[in-house]
């Protein structure tokens, strides 16, 4: 019976555990598989680092002061994500790199949770340990309510589109 129930469990696995790549013909395997999704991933993410980089350029940080930009741009990163993932999961069947492309890609590359714990660890010293706190939990829940938000208004959206058809 265990070996029924490892067998279905690798079955299920989106990676085939089996291959070996120190074999060449087996990494063009794992390339042919994941090649696509990896590609698509790596674009968004390059896409959406770029225009983080941008708001940041457009916006910068005063010194030891509140990072108004990597705060919206987090804020808004969940947002969006709340939207496309209503959009993907309830609303339409997307193309099966649309989700790898925008949400993982552009979206992962646009958010900065690093960047987040960074600046929050250097605004803790004297001075500024009041800025770190603030900034800390208003990234948190205002990345919180924004997806919740996202959710709700884009599933209220669908459904009036849906009403409407």
């Amino acid at each position: 019976m265990t070996r029924e129930l490892d067998a279905t469990a690798q079955a299920a696995e989106p990676i085939d555990p089996d291959i070996d790549l120190r074999q060449p013909e087996q990494r063009q395997e794992l390339l042919r598989s994941q090649g696509a999704i990896l590609t698509v991933i790596s674009a968004g993410g390059a896409i959406g680092a770029l225009a983080r980089y941008g708001l940041a350029q457009i916006w910068p940080s005063p010194a030891h002061g509140f990072p108004w930009a990597t705060f919206a741009t987090n804020v808004l990163g969940c947002f969006l994500i709340g939207v496309l993932m209503v959009i993907v999961t309830e609303l339409r069947t997307p193309h099966p790199l649309a989700r790898p492309f925008l949400g993982v890609g552009i979206l992962g590359g646009f958010t900065t949770f690093s960047t987040y714990a960074n600046e929050t660890r250097a605004l803790l010293e004297p001075g500024t340990v009041a800025t770190a706190f603030i900034y800390l939990a208003a990234t948190l829940s205002c990345a919180l309510l924004a997806t919740l938000l996202a959710v709700r208004l884009t599933r209220a959206a669908g459904g009036y589109r849906k009403a409407a058809a």
